[in-house]
């Protein structure tokens, strides 16, 4: 899974901007044939499937709008969040951009994005068959900053045939850890090849770890961390350390080299476990070109671990000088249906009720399992993931450091967990 890197130009970003989004006038700006044209930019991060799609959605979307013309940003995710941050830092981010919930609330509370709840209340942006709920995981406070494109959830994609005879200790929706270290090390003693990925990132599936056993990574407040026993810590990465000396887990220098998904292990089927977020499985579905499963991590627990999160959101820039366009093409992306049947959940399963019923009927198997996956999800836990607290990109940061210097025995889990605990409690303090 793409590794997140610390923004340390972002901290220093403060931009005032006091105007408002005034009269939104919208059928007799951004769709009047007659007006001059516009150009809105739009940055996203992706692999090539997603970079394809999405200029066949631009295309769609400059054909309904004439008059609007749409220039595209995108990269892979370190790039991405690179070239954001000296625009961010000169107030000039492009008009729309795809936002994690990582750094929703560093950009938010620099002023670099605008409120989107006006659009939602003159009806630009349609909200009438996308819950509130959904809607939440992009808010900050009362202000809505991120509107989420689709929801995934914490997943394990499976090649069977490499599980070999490991196979017959799943499926079983019940698996625990202990089956799971137990097939790993199955597999590297059978096939000689890695029984899972790396796990990266870190804090993403420490988190679902954390969530099984009732605890959280961050507090309520976001001052502190969310859990009181380093046990946790100890326990999470004592059992890579146990897979890593005998060889059935990647070491760090391994994962390091994966710069794209062309590069992923299982996609060379050096391993049949790869962790990821649910809607990841289109692009290894394509990269790898035969069957992949998608399964539930393991347990117990799987009903507080399993959670749904906005997969990736659209901001708009505070700077945009084109923001009725803007929401357009939001609503757009997450309303039109002939769109969204060109981008089949690869974002995350659609939040519309009213798409997902249009699109459902040309599904693929494969995307069927996907939407099906994450609606057992949302149907068994209502919580949805919401922004990361202030110094989050910072304590992600430290979290991927700290993992690291363990998986080459520079320290010990024990060690690791008392300083993670110091650096990430002194980062949120000072923040929040």
């Amino acid at each position: 899974m793409m590794k997140r890197l610390m923004i340390s130009t972002l901290s220093l970003v403060m931009v005032i901007f006091t105007g408002g989004c005034g009269n939104l006038n919208i059928l007799n700006s951004a769709e009047s044939k007659g007006k001059e044209e516009i150009t809105l930019k739009i940055a996203w991060w992706g692999e090539q499937p997603r970079h394809d799609y999405t200029m066949e959605v631009i295309e769609l979307f400059e054909n309904k709008y004439p008059n609007i013309k749409v220039d595209s940003i995108y990269s892979n995710w370190d790039d991405y969040w690179k070239r954001l941050a000296p625009m961010a830092a000169g107030n000039k981010l492009p008009d729309i951009i795809q936002m994690d919930l990582l750094y929703l609330r560093p950009y938010s509370d620099n002023n670099l994005l605008e409120d989107l709840s006006p659009y939602i209340k003159q009806d630009v942006i349609k909200t009438d068959s996308i819950s509130t709920g959904i809607l939440s995981g992009g808010k900050i406070g009362k202000n809505l900053y991120g509107f989420p494109l689709g929801i995934n959830a914490p997943a394990i994609i499976v090649d069977r045939p490499l599980l070999s005879s490991a196979v017959n200790r799943y499926p079983n929706p019940d698996w625990s850890w202990s089956d799971f270290e137990e097939i790993a090390l199955q597999v590297h003693k059978e096939k000689q090849i890695y029984g899972t990925n790396g796990m990266k990132s870190p804090d993403v599936f420490f988190s679902y770890y954390l969530r099984t056993k009732g605890m959280n990574l961050y507090n309520k407040t976001g001052t502190g961390l969310g859990y009181e026993d380093d046990q946790l810590f100890i326990d999470y990465f004592e059992m890579q350390l146990r897979m890593l000396e005998k060889g059935a887990f990647p070491r760090a220098d391994v994962t390091e080299q994966i710069k794209g998904i062309e590069d992923e292990l299982i996609v060379n089927q050096l391993t049949p476990m790869q962790w990821v977020y649910s809607n990841q499985y289109f692009g290894f579905l394509e990269a790898s070109n035969r069957k992949l499963e998608l399964i539930p991590p393991p347990g117990p627990g799987q009903e507080l671990g399993l959670t749904v999160k906005p997969s990736m959101l659209f901001s708009m820039s505070k700077s945009s000088k084109n923001k009725e366009a803007a929401a357009l093409f939001i609503n757009f992306f997450v309303n039109d249906i002939q769109a969204n049947k060109v981008i089949r959940g690869e974002r995350g399963v659609p939040i519309s009720s009213n798409v997902v019923e249009k699109i459902e009927q040309e599904l693929s198997e494969n995307q069927r399992m996907v939407f099906d996956y994450v609606n057992n999800v949302k149907n068994s836990n209502s919580s949805v993931e919401k922004a990361d607290p202030l110094g989050g990109i910072e304590v992600v940061k430290v979290l991927q450091d700290i993992s690291e210097q363990i998986l080459f025995k520079k320290v010990t889990p024990h060690e690791g967990a008392q300083i993670f605990r110091t650096e990430a409690n002194k980062i949120l303090s000072k923040k929040n």
